[in-house]
């Protein structure tokens, strides 16, 4: 179940409240009976370092190079890259 974030307009109390998505939003605080507005928080989840996100669908071309050497196929994968290096888009 998320976790909702509310702040009082009236006393600035920030309170947090486990609800369902089918929950209506609260709209009173239960300090002082002031307005409850929602807030939106930094979430706990990042995308950090390598991975398909950074590497395989950004469109950025920093994605995995081929070693010196290898020699493409003839026919070369919609990204452009060769099959050979291990870039798994092929």
């Amino acid at each position: 179940m998320p976790i909702y974030e509310y702040e009082c307009q009236k006393c600035h109390e920030i309170i947090e409240v486990k609800q369902s998505l089918a929950d209506a939003p609260l709209t009173t605080c239960p300090a002082c009976e002031g307005e409850l507005c929602k807030i939106i928080s930094q979430t706990s989840f990042r995308l950090k370092g390598g991975g398909w996100y950074a590497d395989g669908y950004s469109g950025n071309g920093k994605g995995k190079s081929c070693p010196a050497g290898d020699s493409a196929p003839a026919a070369t994968p919609p990204c452009g890259k060769s099959t050979a290096c291990g870039c798994n888009c092929g």
